[in-house]
């Protein structure tokens, strides 16, 4: 018989609506503003995004009602609630390893991702200052290079003193709104920033599609062409979907358990998943069609939005005050995001501690803050500090993308891997048929798709991440069929 997990007292959202925005702030991040459009713009556009949407349904959505679920029957931070689905359905409270191991990446990834938010602080300054010194009707950077305009991010990654500092203030406000609590705090930033951000998102994709080139970029994002279906772009596609929707870092757990048994928590991923692939969209929407009226290549890779687009806006009418926007609402993005990654520690110190909630979270931003300092150093002071310089992969990595590379490629697959077969082998039908909200064909389908679809999958970005020379060999060999039945059904 399945037991129930009582959890006494605990905080939770006021609503449903409340729980949607802030999970799809904490889904909605850089990993949507910044490395979907690289990633479509660096592997051919259309044949990435297709396939993209492809694997948000058949990893994303299926592994993220799966953590959810955990966090509502668990009531408590990502491992206890692991350790009481195991109780409740009589298995070994060891699987609560994936819960831990979801902690320490988002640990881990909050403290280079504030790195990043600093450069998004920075940017904010650079247009503004400049929207002071232009006004409002002309283009950005009047009277600049170009090329003194793409350097502004070297610039900044050569200050070490200015990255450190807008990093420690990216994770101050982080902290300032995890130490609040779930009403007064994380939700605050989600049902004020989240509108705020679709706000600006919008008015920013309607100036792009009439100032800029947007049937160029609908074009770019949407027609389908099987030969730009390589194996390379199977995997790149595959690794967004799993990562744009912040899946392995236990922030989805924490979210969860704060859910209330009112909420259909099927539905709720539906819409989590769905709002998120939207703005990955989108994103490509609002870049591309001012980056093409530029005459810039789409294929700039990761310097896509600080470099290109900075560079398009000086041909752009508004072009400073439109920058400015965008760099706010990109903002709003990695802020609801860096707090999802901060609460999860957080939540689990404060359980784990019986500590105050200001205290845990204050101990969790400490240790983030070390470690942010280090990726910050990691561009100039630093720039030759080699960490896994013994392990092949990471050989020529930095402190920063070692830290990226252990998360992305370890720990992130290998946890969503885990919860997968925790779900669908080990825990207990009933208790997963009670959580999940669905029914019928929909239930069967999910069910086939943790046990046996999103395991293999997961196992090949994992496989992929640890032996790259052998990747693309893989996955050319899948991709020449694939690609031509897919072509004849677009077609």
């Amino acid at each position: 018989m399945v037991a129930s997990s009582g959890s006494g007292q605990r905080e939770g959202w006021s609503s449903r609506s409340a729980f949607i925005l802030a999970a799809v702030g904490s889904a909605v991040g850089l990993g949507n503003m910044w490395r979907f459009p690289a990633e479509a713009g660096e592997n051919g556009g259309g044949a990435f995004v297709l396939f993209y949407i492809f694997c948000v349904l058949l990893i994303g959505l299926p592994v993220l009602l799966s953590e959810v679920l955990i966090g509502r029957h668990g009531q408590a931070s990502a491992p206890e609630s692991v350790r009481r689905v195991a109780r409740d359905s009589n298995a070994s409270g060891g699987w609560s390893i994936f819960g831990s191991m979801g902690v320490f990446a988002a640990f881990l990834i909050l403290s280079f991702y504030c790195v990043v938010g600093g450069w998004v602080v920075y940017y904010i300054g650079v247009f503004a200052a400049d929207l002071f010194q232009t006004g409002l009707t002309g283009g950005a950077f009047e009277g600049r290079e170009a090329s003194d305009i793409e350097n502004l991010l070297p610039g900044l990654f050569g200050n070490g003193s200015l990255m450190v500092g807008l990093n420690l203030g990216f994770l101050a406000v982080t902290v300032f709104f995890v130490a609040r609590g779930i009403s007064s705090g994380i939700e605050w930033v989600a049902v004020y920033l989240m509108p705020m951000f679709f706000v600006l998102f919008l008015g920013i994709t309607i100036y792009g599609a009439f100032s800029g080139n947007f049937g160029e970029a609908v074009a770019y994002l949407f027609t389908f062409d099987a030969s730009k279906l390589t194996g390379e772009v199977m995997l790149a596609a595959v690794g967004q979907a799993f990562f744009s929707l912040s899946l392995g870092v236990a922030g989805m757990m924490t979210y969860g358990a704060y859910a209330s048994r009112e909420t259909n928590l099927g539905e709720t991923s539906g819409v989590i998943a769905g709002a998120d692939t939207a703005v990955a969209l989108l994103a490509g929407l609002a870049i591309f069609p001012i980056v093409f009226a530029a005459g810039l290549s789409a294929s700039a890779g990761p310097g896509l939005m600080f470099q290109s687009l900075p560079i398009a806006f000086q041909a752009m009418p508004f072009g400073s005050l439109i920058g400015l926007a965008f760099f706010i609402m990109v903002f709003f993005a990695a802020l609801t995001s860096s707090v999802s990654l901060l609460e999860a520690p957080t939540a689990f110190v404060k359980d784990a501690g019986k500590l105050p909630r200001p205290v845990a979270t204050l101990i969790v931003g400490v240790g983030a803050a070390i470690l942010g300092v280090l990726s910050a150093l990691s561009f100039n002071e630093m720039a030759d500090f080699r960490p896994l310089a013994f392990i092949p992969i990471f050989a020529e990595a930095n402190f920063f993308d070692a830290l990226d590379g252990v998360t992305a490629k370890l720990f992130m697959p290998i946890g969503a891997i885990l919860t997968c077969i925790f779900v669908g082998w080990v825990a207990d039908a009933r208790l997963i048929d009670d959580e999940n909200g669905l029914d019928g064909a929909l239930h069967q389908i999910w069910r086939g798709l943790v046990r046996y679809v999103c395991p293999i999958l997961l196992t090949v970005i994992l496989l992929a991440g640890i032996f790259p020379e052998y990747a693309e060999t893989v996955f050319s060999l899948l991709s020449s069929e694939p690609a031509a039945e897919l072509g004849e059904a677009a077609g």
